[in-house]
Formats: C-alpha cells, sequence, structure tokens
C-alpha cells in the first residue's frame, strides 16, 4: 500500500519534516516515491512552516494513497491557514 508521510530530517532538537509518498513496508526515513511538501515545526516569524504540493496530493489520494493521521491533520490546518481567493 502507498502512505502520505513524515519523513524526518534536521538535526537533534531541530526537527525538519518532509512530506513524502512512499510505501508502507519501507522505514520511514527510508525511500520514498514523492516529495510533495515539507513541514517546520519550529518556524519563526516570516519563515514558511509548512508547503504542500496540493495537485500531487490529489493526485496521490485519487490513485488510492492513504495519508497518516498527522499528515492529514497538517492539510486542514494548511487550508485553514491559505488565504481565501475574493
Amino acid at each position: 500500500m502507498v502512505v502520505i508521510r513524515l519523513s524526518r530530517g534536521g538535526s537533534k532538537h531541530r526537527p525538519f519534516f518532509n512530506i513524502v509518498v512512499a510505501d508502507k513496508r519501507v522505514r520511514r526515513d527510508g525511500r520514498f516515491i514523492e516529495r510533495i511538501g515539507f513541514y517546520n515545526p519550529i518556524a519563526k516569524g516570516g519563515e514558511e512552516g509548512l508547503r504542500i504540493e496540493q495537485d500531487r496530493l490529489t493526485h496521490w489520494l485519487g490513485v488510492g494513497a492513504q495519508a497518516s493521521p498527522t499528515v492529514e491533520r497538517l492539510v486542514k490546518q494548511g487550508a485553514a491557514a491559505a488565504p481565501k481567493a475574493a
């Protein structure tokens, strides 16, 4: 099964996560199919804390990939924070 999940990067006490599409059997930080965004939980001020390529997310969900609960929460958070078109 294909899953959309977080892959940890960064250094000790400074986490940084890539949002990746990967096979469920592969370890968390191992090989992935595609990187579709990132999440920086310690972003400050003007730094971008979350970016998700919505078209790729929609594609992968459309072909049957399952998002992890954390990624689902981040997608909702990103949609709420996105500026509304007038």
